[in-house]
C-alpha cells in the first residue's frame, strides 16, 4: 500500500509540475495568437508614430468616432465629448477626464480598444495618455489630450469607429493599508 501511495504522489507531482508549465507556457502562446488575430491589441506602440508630413485629408469621407470609457477601481473616468466626426488623414485632438475622488494617491493606466478590429492598424494616435501611467493625487481632476489621424486607406465600408479605453487601477488597494499604518505609527 505504501507503494502504491508514493507512485500516486509521483504521478499527482509530475501532473501539478506540467499543468504550471502549461499555464506558464500559454501567456506568450496567448499573445503571439491574439497578435496575429488583431484581438484585444495593445497599441502602446503607437507612441512613436509621428504626425504625418505630406498626408491629403479625405474630404470625400466622413468617418465618426464615438469615444467609450470604462474605469477598474474607484476613479471616474469620461470622454468630455461622446464622438467626433473626421475625415480620413486629418489630425484631430478629443479628450478624456478623469478625476480622483479618493483622499489618496492613485497610479493607473489607460488601455486603448477599437471597434470594429478592422480598423485597429488605420488608427494612429500621435499622442495619448495610454502611452504611460498616470499618477493622481488625492482628489485631482486632470484633463488628458488624445491626438489622432485615421490612415486614409481605412476601408470604405468603415463609417464608425468607436474608440474604447479602459482605465485600470494599478496597486490602489494597497496604498491604502499603508497610509493607515502609518497614521497608526505616527498616533503612538
Amino acid at each position: 500500500m505504501n507503494e502504491d501511495n508514493r507512485k500516486l504522489l509521483g504521478k499527482l507531482v509530475v501532473i501539478a509540475v506540467a499543468m504550471f508549465g502549461f499555464g506558464y507556457a500559454l501567456i506568450p502562446v496567448y499573445k503571439h495568437i491574439c497578435e496575429v488575430l488583431g484581438i484585444n491589441v495593445l497599441t502602446q506602440k503607437d507612441g512613436t508614430v509621428a504626425p504625418p508630413d505630406n498626408t491629403q485629408v479625405d474630404r470625400s469621407r466622413k468617418i465618426t468616432v464615438e469615444l467609450d470609457s470604462n474605469v477598474q477601481g474607484t476613479l471616474r473616468f469620461r470622454p468630455t465629448t461622446s464622438s467626433v466626426t473626421v475625415h480620413p488623414g486629418e489630425m484631430v485632438t478629443v479628450v478624456y477626464e478623469v478625476v480622483n475622488s479618493q483622499g489618496r494617491v492613485v497610479n493607473a493606466q489607460a488601455v486603448p480598444s477599437y471597434a470594429p478590429q478592422s480598423a485597429t492598424p488605420h488608427f494612429k494616435k500621435v499622442e495619448c495618455f495610454c502611452f504611460k501611467q498616470q499618477t493622481l493625487q488625492a482628489h485631482e481632476a486632470k484633463q488628458m489630450p488624445v491626438m489622432f489621424y485615421l490612415d486614409p486607406k481605412l476601408p470604405k465600408e468603415v463609417q464608425t469607429i468607436t474608440l474604447s479605453y479602459t482605465f485600470i487601477e494599478i496597486g490602489g488597494l494597497a496604498e491604502a493599508p499603508k497610509a493607515a499604518a502609518a497614521a497608526r505609527a505616527a498616533q503612538l
